[in-house]
């Protein structure tokens, strides 16, 4: 019988397998997905306060069911980075001339990724789908849209994630990884973190081309 990996090794080994698919990524394609092509600062910052609204939700909801005190810590620090972050976009839509007073970021409701995450049980599932794969995805994510502002001179958007959501999401990645690796010590935990972080990707708007391409993994049964 073959020996499971330590935990570290299996999480190593993950966070492998998502850079490789990244890899794969166009310079400008999670913009291009998540925007259906309509790739421009102010699109790109609206879609931006939805996500960050989302992950805030789902980082609270877990809380109360996370028994777990370190996981409980990684999602309190996310919900407050994230609902600071979504306040800091707005903020930044309205020196851009955006009239954000009666804007709505969940007015065609919640995602499938979010509906996704609401579903999950355990704290390894939650902690692998949201922190550690989701915020995998903002990384990527957020580089690109630094760049693309760069390229259209909009530095003081493009100072706003190098400076502040950019560092601060790597770091909710990195918490993510670290409750991992303590946590995924058995076959059981390893497969459910592996279903996990490969339903999230697989889900995402950002990855959502790409996942279709070189996986087939276009539609996931929501639970």
């Amino acid at each position: 019988m073959s020996q499971i990996p330590d935990a570290k090794t299996f999480v190593a080994r993950l966070v492998n397998d998502i850079h490789g698919l990244f890899s794969q990524l166009g310079e400008r394609e999670t913009l291009e997905s998540e925007s259906d092509g309509n790739v421009e600062v102010v699109t790109l910052l609206k879609l931006a306060l939805t996500s960050e609204l989302e992950a805030a939700e789902i980082a609270a909801y877990w809380l109360p069911t996370t028994p777990e005190i370190d996981a409980k810590t990684v999602l309190s620090e996310q919900c407050a980075d994230e609902l600071r972050h979504y306040n800091l976009i707005k903020a930044r839509l309205e020196e851009l001339g955006e009239d954000m007073a009666g804007f709505d970021a969940l007015a065609e409701g919640h995602s499938p990724l979010y509906q996704y995450l609401r579903g999950l049980r355990t704290t390894p599932e939650r902690i692998a789908a949201g922190p550690f794969a989701t915020e995998a995805v903002a990384e990527v994510r957020n580089a690109q849209f630094i760049a693309f502002c760069h390229s259209v001179g909009d530095t003081e958007t493009a100072a706003l994630y190098e400076e502040t959501i950019h560092p601060e999401e790597s770091h909710h990645h990195a918490r993510g990884r670290e409750i991992l690796e303590k946590y995924a010590t058995t076959p059981e935990i390893q497969q459910t973190v592996t279903t996990a972080v490969h339903s999230s990707l697989a889900i995402a708007d950002e990855l959502r081309d790409l996942m279709e391409k070189s996986t087939g993994l276009a539609n996931i049964p929501l639970s």
